[in-house]
């Protein structure tokens, strides 16, 4: 799942995607370090409405607990999480707009078929890169439908979980609660899906440093790489 800027030299992104890029980056990684104090609060998930540090948890975390953390974690994850929100629903519209989503991350034809997948599977079991990444004209499948999974549905489950636990939001629309079955069970969602965004960004991050990381940082910062890099 190498970072979003893999492509060929006529391929090079707009200001606007790596712009959206870094900003998104940035604020998540607040978001985990905040969100994180503000679990250590209560390291327990629970299902349904109602949950407590000594009622039966559905997952108990192997987290310290640590009451001290949540004033300053809530207000950091609140204000990174309207960055996030912002800047992804303006990327997720300019993509669809000017067909960026379907051009370059919905899977082509010939990708989904049995013989491409298990390749792109047997390279990604490898854990190690050759560079090909770096110069690859397309996302291969299993990168594009790890970026589609990030954005449309992760991204948007971990916002929709997020405002759920909010009794400002919900009381203007209690249907939130019917939608993830109770407060208790959008904090569950909201964390899992964290959990599968963190997990993203640590195979992401693992595959710019394995395909020329120097090549991929320089396209997704300048929007442009060296014509020997293009080779």
């Amino acid at each position: 799942m190498a970072v979003d800027g893999a492509g060929s030299a006529g391929q090079q992104h707009p200001f606007w995607v790596r712009a959206a890029h870094w900003m998104v980056a940035a604020s998540f990684l607040t978001l985990a370090v905040s969100g994180t104090a503000i679990l250590l609060a209560l390291p327990k998930l629970f299902w349904g409405e109602t949950g407590a540090n000594d009622a039966p948890a559905w997952i108990t975390l192997p987290l310290p607990l640590n009451l001290e953390q949540t004033g300053w974690g809530r207000n950091l994850h609140f204000a990174s999480a309207w960055i996030f929100a912002s800047v992804g629903l303006a990327y997720l519209a300019l993509a669809i707009l000017g067909g960026r989503l379907w051009r370059r991350l919905w899977p082509d034809r010939d990708q989904i078929t049995p013989s491409h997948l298990a390749k792109d599977i047997r390279a990604h079991l490898r854990l190690r890169g050759d560079g090909a990444a770096a110069t690859a004209s397309r996302y291969n499948a299993l990168q594009k439908v790890a970026y589609l999974a990030v954005v449309l549905v992760l991204s948007p489950l971990m916002l929709l979980t997020g405002v759920t636990m909010a009794p400002g939001v919900t009381a203007a629309f209690p249907e939130l609660f019917t939608l993830f079955g109770g407060r208790q069970s959008a904090r569950t969602l909201h964390c899992l899906s964290a959990v599968g965004l963190v997990l993203f960004l640590a195979v992401h991050l693992w595959q710019v440093v394995a395909n020329r990381p120097g090549v991929l940082l320089r396209r997704m910062i300048l929007g442009r790489s060296r014509r020997s890099e293009t080779r």
